[in-house]
């Protein structure tokens, strides 16, 4: 059986918010890069699709294999760290520096990432800047005004519902990195991780990492979308948004799930002792050796 208990996962998500924060910036820098630029192909992948097929769901059902990349090759994800390290926090493994230490480097890292992909990308459908007829084109410029202009054009109300959709979006993105955790099989973690992030995406939910993407490649494209829009309207609120459903409704959630009321406490120990080293995703250096098993 290839099956983790829910006890063990817990386990698992403190050691990998632990193993996440002692990490050196260079490699927080370098996996943030990855994984939003693996993000980002992901989501114009999503929007092909869709293109192609007039099928919203369809994007939705291919979107999660950028986050399996991610999550097989031990990237790093601020959007999954979210409810990684606030655990390991509340567990007194970290501290609030090391935490924002690794947001701010991992964020950081999404930006780059997410940039180069946008200038390529760029390049790519418009031929260079000759041909402007792609319809992808239109997509993302009009996806950057709606994420934007969008909740501007409601005020304060705006503010609220972008929180709402980050917060629902986070809560189901923590959930696939948590479900990766599940089974020590790769067709396993495969399987558990793609079900929550494929309903998150279906539904237009709020994601910051490809929010990253989409709204600077709309940008450059054309969107009528200002810097300021971009942070004030979108990112900042998202982040935040994320953080909670991340922090409050998969990390915390879980915890008083599993453990409040419970004899059972968490241990220290690491995660390659727990039960002969059946676990999820111990850190970003042991994951691609642990669920291998088939």
């Amino acid at each position: 059986m290839d099956f983790v208990k829910p006890a063990e996962v817990l386990q698992s998500m403190v050691e990998a918010g632990e193993s996440k924060a002692r990490m050196n910036r260079v490699q927080m820098l370098i996996r943030g890069f990855l994984a939003g630029a693996i993000l980002a192909f992901a989501t114009t992948m999503a929007y092909t699709a869709v293109s192609q097929t007039s099928v919203g769901l369809a994007g939705a059902l291919i979107f999660p294999a950028g986050f399996v990349i991610i999550i097989l090759l031990g990237l790093e994800l601020v959007t999954g760290n979210f409810a990684m390290l606030p655990l390991a926090m509340m567990k007194r493994r970290i501290t609030w520096m090391d935490m924002l230490r690794n947001y701010f480097w991992v964020i950081t890292g999404h930006l780059l990432g997410c940039a180069f992909y946008v200038l390529l990308y760029g390049m790519t459908i418009t031929k260079m800047g000759t041909d402007m007829s792609n319809p992808l084109i239109q997509t993302l410029i009009q996806t950057s005004e709606a994420k934007t202009l969008g909740y501007q054009h409601l005020g304060g109300a705006g503010i609220v519902l972008v929180i709402i959709k980050a917060i629902l979006c986070n809560w189901m993105v923590t959930l696939g990195a948590v479900m990766a955790m599940t089974s020590t099989s790769t067709l396993g973690k495969i399987v558990a991780m793609w079900l929550p992030i494929t309903i998150f995406f279906a539904q237009g939910f709020e994601h910051a990492v490809v929010n990253m993407f989409v709204i600077p490649a709309g940008m450059m494209l054309g969107a009528q979308v200002s810097l300021a829009d971009w942070w004030l309207w979108n990112q900042i609120p998202v982040l935040v948004g994320n953080l909670i459903g991340g922090a409050v409704f998969t990390g915390l959630g879980l915890y008083a799930a599993h453990h409040w009321g419970n004899p059972i406490k968490l241990t220290s120990s690491k995660l390659a002792t727990i039960q002969g080293g059946r676990s999820g995703l111990a850190s970003s250096d042991v994951a691609p050796k642990m669920g291998t098993r088939s």
